[in-house]
């Protein structure tokens, strides 16, 4: 298989014009306000760390771009939250069953187990398709890779998985994904401070997404505990955090001021003020997110320095 081509791609800034960019910022602010007020119970339930390594190493196999792997993940959570409510909503499923009877929920999840590695992986083909520089996985590329890993299918099964998948999306498929928000981010950023190396960010904000991606939980769980000033959140407290956990722009702008203290630290408060200027996110947001995210990172180094 070839590797993944997001080395390979050289992203430009500084090419689009202000009124550009102006529509860009606007678009993503409204698309992320819309998502964050759309949040439920079951928000960020598909992005577990296991779950996203998969896909990540899905996107690396296959040799399309990262970027295919944040949109896949966007796709999955918002088609499986919507799946599983039409499921639980509709009748139970009739007819009787041999051995002790099961709830519900059980039986569905039983039928949706042997379903989730195929629905896994045709987001990911979608997302390919979506991705205009990156290589789009054909169903015969898709079937020879799932043959390679245990998960024999044909052709007719992969074509209906993603029917089911663009019906459900209602064929809203073209949705902002994490990287989206830092690559416009950036582009403003650059626009707004020519003295800033944003090439050079943009390079470890890749390493820095995907380590906020895979330790997502245990980094938002540091950050209410920050924000609330309580070591054990109650219940209400953690439904409320539920939208900052789904706000893309406080993540974009997260991931930018991380790699902004580790490459360019003389000039992070500078960075720090120009994206609130930008966004309208508090400086103390900002801040205390990439504090949280460095900590982690900081732990995770010496872990691995210790094993």
């Amino acid at each position: 298989m070839a590797q993944s081509q997001t080395t390979n791609m050289n992203l430009k800034f500084r090419e689009a014009s202000f009124d550009l960019l102006t529509d860009f910022l606007i678009n993503i602010n409204k698309n992320n306000k819309d998502n964050i007020n759309s949040v439920s119970n079951c928000s960020g339930k598909f992005k577990e760390k296991r779950l996203m390594e998969c896909i990540f190493l899905m996107t690396e196999e296959l040799g399309i771009d990262t970027l295919a792997g944040y949109h896949a993940v966007e796709l999955l959570q918002r088609f499986m939250v919507k799946h599983l409510t039409d499921l639980f909503t509709a009748p139970p499923l009739q007819g009787a069953a041999a051995g002790p009877p099961k709830k519900y929920e059980d039986v569905v999840f039983d039928k949706l187990k042997g379903k989730f590695p195929l629905i896994v992986f045709s987001c990911v083909q979608l997302a390919s398709k979506m991705t205009l520089h990156s290589c789009v996985i054909n169903n015969n590329t898709a079937v020879h890779f799932l043959n390679s890993v245990g998960y024999h299918v044909s052709k007719q099964t992969l074509l209906e998985t993603e029917l089911m998948i663009l019906k459900r999306l209602e064929f809203r498929l073209n949705v902002p994904n994490p990287l989206t928000y830092v690559e416009i981010l950036l582009e403003v950023l650059g626009h707004n401070e020519p003295s800033i190396h944003v090439e050079h960010l943009y390079d470890l904000c890749h390493h820095v997404l995907r380590f906020v991606s895979l330790e997502r939980a245990a980094i938002y769980d540091t950050l209410l505990k920050t924000t609330t000033q309580c070591v054990s959140p109650s219940r209400e407290q953690r439904e409320k955090f539920v939208a900052v956990t789904e706000d893309s722009m406080l993540l974009g702008v997260g991931v930018i001021t991380v790699a902004a203290f580790i490459l360019y630290i003389r000039k992070w408060e500078q960075i720090v003020g120009e994206l609130s200027h930008i966004t309208g996110i508090s400086k103390k947001s900002i801040s205390d997110f990439s504090q949280v995210t460095i900590m982690h990172i900081v732990r995770s180094s010496s872990t691995l320095l210790l094993t």
